[in-house]
């Protein structure tokens, strides 16, 4: 008897391995439009993180494909929150401004400002106060990318 479960539970272990499959949620899922073309201005790290997110965008082969033009204007201000006895900064607050027009055939169909921002410690440490504030701008930048992503998704220009 040990023999047979052991041979179903191989049996099940074998076809559960086959049957999965992973696939990354935002890096290959298809959408009904494509963006044609791409105009940045301002911050060139934000326009950076922002246009490789828009990169993994694909529009289904089989469906007829909208065709949008955007124009992204990034703005990143840090600024000190509070300050010790001293003088010296105890909190700094980075907010990333991005405005973008989404347009097709000529007709804006979209004029839309997000802005993320997040308060975070001083460090002693010069490069590691500029890598967690590195950390910061791709996270909150992120965050940009998909809200304007679902913003263009949503977007409804029958």
């Amino acid at each position: 008897m040990n023999n047979t479960f052991n041979k179903i539970l191989t049996f099940f272990f074998i076809i559960g391995l086959s049957a999965c499959s992973y696939k990354p949620i935002f890096s290959e899922q298809n959408y009904g439009f494509e963006i044609e073309k791409i105009i940045l201005s301002g911050e060139k790290k934000i326009n950076s993180i922002i246009k490789s997110k828009l990169k993994s965008i694909k529009s289904d082969e089989t469906k007829e494909k909208k065709r949008y033009i955007l124009e992204i204007q990034s703005k990143k201000i840090r600024e000190i929150v509070s300050k010790d006895s001293k003088g010296d900064p105890l909190k700094f607050k980075m907010v990333i401004f991005v405005e973008y027009k989404v347009s097709k055939n000529g007709n804006l169909l979209l004029n839309n400002k997000i802005e993320k921002n997040n308060v975070y410690n001083n460090d002693s440490d010069k490069f590691e106060l500029e890598q967690t504030e590195d950390i910061i701008l791709e996270k909150l930048t992120g965050s940009i990318s998909d809200t304007l992503i679902s913003s263009i998704i949503n977007l409804n220009d029958n």
